[in-house]
């Protein structure tokens, strides 16, 4: 984008630098443009490499998908008007809607004045994320469906008439399709633009690029085109714009919410996590009258793993025994962790998969046992006499507070520990290579179902090929992930769910620390604000001040 600009020459600059201080004076008078700060910056506006949450952010506004998921975790139709799973499990079949239109862009033949989306986009989209020269990091959300069987795989069924087919039964399926990387995009765009589809969006979402010039700024205009409505009936979004600015400094986007100028900021960072919540994790009072803080569990549990695969001359190593784990388990005080260095902004837990996706409203509280700890312990010890090899915790800068706290806890049980901070990609590299004994790590869910955590464990998901970091195998667990594949009830399933998650908690191949919180904290001006438990962000319906 950056040559594009330059190719244009000064008119380009300067038609650049009018429009942001048109923007900025549409703000001012009409509250109809929405302003936040992105501090990683955007490397790309293609769904098919929508990889993180800054990407998906906008490219949730440039696109739609078949299906999204709401706020409560439920799945709900998109452009698909409705969906149904025939009774084999394995065939979906969409049915579109008809009043769907993509982006007009006058420099694509075919889209000058936009056009219907068809079938054939959903097919080409997704059959996109498979094509090898396209690379897509999104490849995997279609490793369910049947695409080497003639007749099979992503059909086109007329224009309005989707039919995808799976290899067996996988209940998580439909929630992979509201990923960002399953998006529609017009197949005449992408082939127009090649490459440079990263710039040069164009989908059926509520907003559209007006530009975007890398580290700098990207602004989004309204769709005219968008297809949604209230439930008034009235048109979706109610927004006229989008600005998103790209300041590195944590501190100016701190300081950008308190005077205005952004009118949301997510997540909490050492820059001013204690000064925005008070002792209890809620909003400070002083910040009352300006901001609120809007506040949902997160999809995504913090945790320590133990690399469990024997060394190749069979050594006894203390960290591959389970009686071990489990009482560095015991060992943790969550609630001071929890406390103290998140500011009561997470939940304390010993439960690995996040208790909305078992069904149940909250973690059990987990409690410190240290008498039990040091009893197993010496009974370990009884066995295998000390002195053992130090556990080396691999973790990276921004979470040095954590293990040093584990390393104070765990020290009293008379187990040394080391701390080894480490660059971001040296520590992923560790991980996936097993040359990490223990290691700090976070899992993300990117869509709602317990199977996106427990896959963590199965034998077939070994790193570096899958996230089975720990490479935990156990034949009874892969048995009865398996077996709770084929199951289409959710509550049997649900119930198969927790019988896993129950025997990660015995064998311990990690140690879940806490479930992470979504954090926002919104200018009281703004309406309509939804938190999502993945952290997705919905512009549709966001009002500013007294719009109408």
């Amino acid at each position: 984008m950056k040559q594009h600009f330059q190719s244009r020459g000064n008119w380009a600059q300067w038609g650049l630098i009018l429009c942001l201080v048109s923007c900025a004076q549409d703000t001012a008078e009409n509250n109809r443009v929405f302003r936040y700060n992105e501090s990683a910056n955007l490397s790309s506006l293609d769904p098919a490499f929508a990889r993180t949450l800054e990407p998906m952010w906008v490219i949730d506004q440039l696109f739609d998908g078949l299906v999204e998921l709401d706020e409560n975790l439920e799945l709900r139709p998109l452009v698909a008007e409705h969906f149904q799973l025939d009774s084999t499990g394995r065939v979906w079949t969409f049915q579109l809607r008809d009043d769907v239109f993509f982006h007009a862009n006058e420099a694509v033949p075919g889209l000058a004045k936009g056009r219907r989306c068809l079938a054939e986009d959903v097919v080409y989209s997704l059959n996109r994320l498979r094509d090898p020269r396209v690379a897509s990091s999104g490849a995997w959300i279609l490793d369910a469906v049947d695409a080497d069987m003639p007749g099979k795989g992503v059909l086109a069924l007329g224009d309005d008439t989707v039919q995808i087919t799976l290899k067996s039964p996988f209940p998580p399926f439909l929630g992979l399709l509201s990923t960002a990387y399953a998006n529609i995009v017009p197949w005449e765009a992408v082939e127009h633009f090649g490459t440079d589809f990263r710039s040069h969006p164009v989908g059926t979402g509520p907003f559209r690029l007006a530009w975007w010039m890398e580290d700098v700024a990207c602004v989004l205009h309204r769709n005219p085109m968008h297809w949604e409505q209230d439930e008034n009936g009235q048109s979706l979004p109610y927004l006229d714009a989008v600005h998103i600015s790209f300041a590195s400094d944590m501190g100016a986007e701190f300081q950008g919410l308190m005077q205005g100028r952004f009118d949301f900021m997510s997540g909490l960072h050492p820059a001013y996590m204690n000064e925005l919540l008070d002792e209890t994790g809620g909003l400070n009072p002083t910040y009352e009258a300006s901001l609120r803080l809007e506040t949902v569990p997160f999809l995504k549990t913090d945790y320590i793993g133990f690399y469990t695969d024997s060394s190749a001359d069979d050594e006894w190593l203390p960290w591959q025994d389970a009686s071990v784990r489990r009482a560095l388990s015991a060992a943790i005080d969550r609630h001071s962790i929890a406390q103290n260095l998140r500011r009561g902004a997470v939940m304390p837990s010993a439960s690995f998969v996040p208790p909305v996706l078992l069904g149940q409203a909250h973690a059990e509280a987990p409690r410190q046992r240290l008498d039990w700890a040091l009893a197993v312990l010496d009974s370990v010890r009884a066995v295998h006499p000390e002195p053992w090899q130090p556990f080396r915790i691999s973790t990276t800068s921004d979470y040095t507070d954590l293990c040093s706290a584990l390393q104070y806890q765990w020290g009293t049980l008379g187990i040394e520990v080391e701390v080894d901070v480490v660059s971001a990609a040296a520590h992923r590299d560790r991980v996936a290579t097993g040359k990490a004994a223990l290691f700090r790590k976070s899992w993300l869910a990117d869509y709602p179902d317990a199977e996106n955590f427990l896959a963590l464990f199965h034998s077939k998901n070994f790193a570096p090929s899958g996230p089975n970091y720990t490479h935990f195998s156990d034949d009874q667990f892969d048995a009865l992930f398996a077996s709770a594949m084929a199951v289409t009830d959710q509550r049997e399933r649900r119930e198969m769910y927790r019988k896993l998650n129950e025997a990660i908690g015995r064998s311990m191949p990690v140690v879940p620390l806490f479930h992470d919180q979504v954090n926002h904290f919104v200018r009281k001006e703004v309406k309509g604000w939804k938190v999502s438990p993945v952290n997705r962000l919905d512009l549709r319906e966001v009002r500013k001040g007294e719009m109408p």
